[in-house]
């Protein structure tokens, strides 16, 4: 089947600001004497805001205030951002050079709103590395749902199952899968357990193992 397309979720794939999220989700949850524990920052990954404030109410506790909570968390990423930099994934911009010199379309589909995602990226050096930024707040609903990445396949003019999504997280992965593109991992702060790994057609170990999987293809 032929791929026309690649579709890129930042967080923790293009960047290595997954670790940060992680970090300051729990800094922040400690702060605000909230019981936000390492398991609950990791499946808050790509978690669209509403699904956030959902999970947080139903698996935490339900007096605590995720705007709050969400806020002081951007606070504390933003001073770490703004101190050292946007890292990078290794990887990164060779493999989209070399996805641009074969034709293929690219888009990121991201939790993260435009104006920051489109900032961090030219920070990096790969904004125009992309034929179109996808954000969840340009649709109904985020992450773990369908809709960033059938919005991607819609700007992209391509069907999903012509389209491979590459993800790091599970729910980052269950929302490729549902709107029925091909997924490839590339683990980050966590393995995919047997629910996620069913729902793979790749997994590499980095961006650039990656690059040697599509090269073959």
């Amino acid at each position: 089947m032929p791929i026309h397309a690649v579709i890129f979720d930042m967080d923790g794939v293009l960047l290595d600001t997954e670790r940060l999220l992680y970090k300051y989700w729990l800094q922040a949850a400690k702060e605000l004497g909230y019981p936000l524990k390492p398991q609950h920052a990791l499946d808050l990954r790509s978690l669209a805001g509403k699904f956030a404030a959902e999970y947080i109410r139903d698996h935490i506790s339900p007096d605590i205030d995720y705007d709050k909570l969400r806020q002081r968390r951007r606070e504390l990423m933003s001073a770490d951002l703004e101190a050292n930099g946007i890292p990078a994934k290794p990887g990164a911009a060779e493999l989209l050079t070399m996805l641009r010199q074969k034709r293929l379309k690219t888009a990121v589909a991201t939790a993260t709103d435009e104006p920051r995602t489109r900032k961090y990226l030219a920070e990096v050096g790969i904004l125009d590395l992309f034929d179109h930024i996808c954000c969840a707040t340009m649709v109904e609903n985020g992450k773990p749902m369908p809709d960033v990445y059938l919005f991607a396949c819609t700007q992209l003019k391509e069907r999903p199952e012509d389209c491979i999504a590459v993800e790091d997280s599970p729910n980052g992965v269950l929302s490729a899968h549902r709107a029925g593109c091909r997924v490839a991992m590339i683990p980050d702060l966590s393995q995919p357990d047997e629910a996620t790994a069913a729902l793979l057609t790749y997994k590499a170990e980095s961006l650039t193992a990656l690059g040697n999987i599509l090269e073959a293809l």
